[in-house]
């Protein structure tokens, strides 16, 4: 019998949506538990995007259901449905920062939008959260002075302002370089830790990613086709896997634990 430790917190059954006369997901099945990162890659335009609107009430499926925190949340009324984003934190390809708006005026947006916070704990949170991405001398200046290292860095703040649960991330290093990419992952990680929140991401950034997550989600024909550990994706020999593994990082990439035993035995 499963217990509430064992229950998924998001659960995606059979979850079908279409578009007019296209039919993006086909019956995908996908469980998500507390605490862990699972990253959902596969090709362009196969509608992982997708996955994470119906995960966060954004779209309905056309058939099947969506349990966030042991409800559906396509049946929830639009109050249920706020409150219950409130634990929701999203950092998106393009961080999506108003450019209007000063940093902190950015990170402190759902502070004001979704609590009664007075603006002395605001500035402590949110001074709190840009320390923790390593920003300094920032509160004052618009996204169009940061690089694009620090916008991903002020985006990741601002998801974590209200301390949620779970926290999307939709190709969060798109666009950045290989050093840019790990700092924003070592924050990641480290953010993590500190805050203990589950993450679901969108990604193509192999094997760099494989550093980070604890299940590997591969969504094919419209279709979930595994949700295994990173080690049990790379040696699978699942057809679409193996394929889609010499396709991001050739057929010559070895897991770690292959090469140690190779290491070892040289």
């Amino acid at each position: 019998m499963d217990t509430e430790l064992d229950r998924p917190i998001i659960e995606l059954i059979d979850v079908h949506k279409q578009f007019g006369e296209q039919k993006v997901l086909k019956g995908v099945n996908l469980s998500i538990h507390e605490g862990t990162t699972t990253v959902i890659t596969g090709a362009s335009g196969t509608g992982k995007s997708v996955i994470l609107k119906h995960m966060m009430g954004l779209i309905k499926p056309t058939r099947g259901r969506v349990m966030v925190f042991g409800r559906e949340i396509s049946r929830l009324r639009r109050k249920e449905l706020r409150k219950i984003r409130t634990d929701f934190g999203v950092l998106f390809q393009n961080v999506a920062l108003f450019d209007s708006m000063t940093v902190y005026d950015n990170v402190a947006l759902p502070l004001r939008e979704r609590t009664r916070a007075a603006e002395d704990e605001i500035r402590r949170n949110v001074e709190d959260k840009l320390r923790i991405m390593d920003l300094k001398n920032v509160n004052d200046k618009y996204p169009a002075q940061l690089s694009g290292g620090m916008l991903k860095r002020v985006g990741l703040a601002r998801a974590l302002v209200l301390n949620p649960k779970v926290i999307f991330f939709d190709e969060p290093t798109t666009g950045l370089d290989a050093q840019k990419s790990n700092e924003v992952y070592r924050l990641f990680y480290q953010s993590q830790i500190k805050f203990r929140y589950t993450a679901i991401i969108v990604s193509h950034d192999f094997p760099r990613i494989f550093k980070l997550c604890d299940y590997i989600a591969l969504l094919k024909d419209g279709q979930i086709v595994s949700n295994v550990t990173p080690e049990e994706f790379q040696l699978s020999s699942h057809p679409a896997i193996k394929s889609f593994v010499e396709t991001t990082m050739g057929p010559i990439y070895i897991s770690e634990d292959e090469e140690s035993d190779y290491n070892e035995k040289i």
